[in-house]
């Protein structure tokens, strides 16, 4: 078996040995990247290759998968004359996050921890939960009060133990990473563990096969905790390093306007985040993350890229969410904030892709203030 990567911290360049279960930097306490820089395949060398995102076997830094569910290579189709859609809610469990969670499950199995825990608001836990029951792990998914009923019903029926924590989407991290500090916890998470990283990035890898070995001028990406930015930010890095692209997409990271701390500190010019974003309500549920630990990260990728923030309102998430319905796409709230935020044009008339990355059935439609409280 290929032995596996070591870690290291981004911010103080300390270093952690792959077999370890240690889940964050032990000097700082601050997310992990992975010392590994893959050459991506050519696009000949891709024909008759498993049809999942293990096609992309140079570029991850797992391989000879035992947990897959045929996750990835979903369909890419037009919305309009310059944007497309990738179909990510029609993976597995109905989610993008299957790309990371995999990784994660895969990476779990291979260290044999006697427990298996992740936080999320709910498409990461179902994805988690699914993985660890495909591996035969025991698996704790902590999430926010007021996360849907249907994504608790989904981690659920995977046989996750479920842990509703009182209080915001900070609160059940919180909670899960005092959990991820006992002994012989594996902390399966999609933010500070860098493999779920080198998992959602296979989306570009995909996007770059689908378009003949070449990328759109703007990617537009919904960003929280910012796991898909930073894939595609890595994939981009590694097509671009190896010549199979001439010229890198801008990233444009969009952010529900109730919870955008990242927007906000983009306005201010700054390197990181900016004061205190107050949780609000949000349709978005998946995007609502006052304090991304990767801000810094984030920030300065969209930067490099030439790319920028963009953030919408409660009523562009709505009427983007009914306008995909009434294309015959239903998309959950927080999955349609890309296409709420370029429905009406890409910035500069360029080519973009958006991800549609959860399916409708998990929350159902957002509805209106005066809708749901009734009359």
């Amino acid at each position: 078996m290929t032995p596996l990567p070591d870690r290291f911290c981004p911010r103080d360049g300390t270093r952690v040995p792959m077999d370890s279960l240690a889940w964050c930097c032990p000097a700082c306490r601050g997310p992990l990247d992975l010392d590994f820089a893959p050459t991506p395949a050519s696009l000949k060398s891709l024909v008759g290759r498993v049809n999942s995102l293990w096609r992309y076997a140079e570029c991850l830094p797992l391989a000879t998968p035992s947990v897959s569910l045929g996750e990835g290579r979903t369909p890419l189709i037009p919305l309009n004359d310059g944007v497309s859609a990738k179909l990510d809610f029609l993976m597995p469990t109905l989610s993008f996050k299957d790309r990371g969670a995999v990784m994660l499950a895969e990476l779990a199995l291979r260290l044999s921890p006697r427990r298996v825990v992740a936080d999320s608001s709910g498409n990461a836990g179902t994805a988690i939960a699914a993985y660890c029951a495909r591996a035969q792990l025991p698996c704790t998914v902590y999430v926010p009060d007021g996360t849907s009923a249907k994504k608790l019903e989904q981690i659920g029926a995977h046989g996750a133990r479920l842990e509703v924590v009182p209080g915001d989407r900070e609160a059940a991290a919180r909670a899960a990473r005092a959990a991820a500090d006992e002994e012989g916890t594996f902390y399966a998470s999609h933010v500070f563990n860098p493999y779920f990283l080198h998992g959602t990035k296979t989306y570009v890898h995909e996007l770059w096969e689908d378009l003949g070995g070449r990328l759109p001028e703007v990617l537009v990406v919904p960003v929280g905790n910012g796991t898909l930015l930073l894939g595609a930010a890595l994939a981009v890095a590694e097509l671009y390093a190896a010549g199979l692209i001439d010229r890198r997409p801008a990233l444009y990271a969009v952010q529900s306007a109730a919870v955008a701390p990242l927007a906000h500190a983009w306005e201010e010019g700054a390197d990181d985040l900016v004061g205190v974003t107050p949780m609000a309500p949000t349709v978005a549920e998946g995007i609502a993350i006052p304090s991304p630990p990767r801000a810094r990260q984030i920030l300065r990728a969209v930067r490099e890229s030439g790319g920028a923030f963009l953030t919408v309102t409660e009523d562009q998430i709505r009427h983007a969410q009914r306008d995909l319905a009434s294309r015959g796409l239903y998309v959950e709230s927080t999955g349609v904030a890309c296409w709420a935020a370029v429905r009406e044009g890409v910035p500069g008339n360029r080519t973009a892709v958006v991800p549609l990355c959860g399916a409708g059935l998990k929350t159902g439609l957002a509805r209106a203030e005066e809708e749901s409280s009734g009359p």
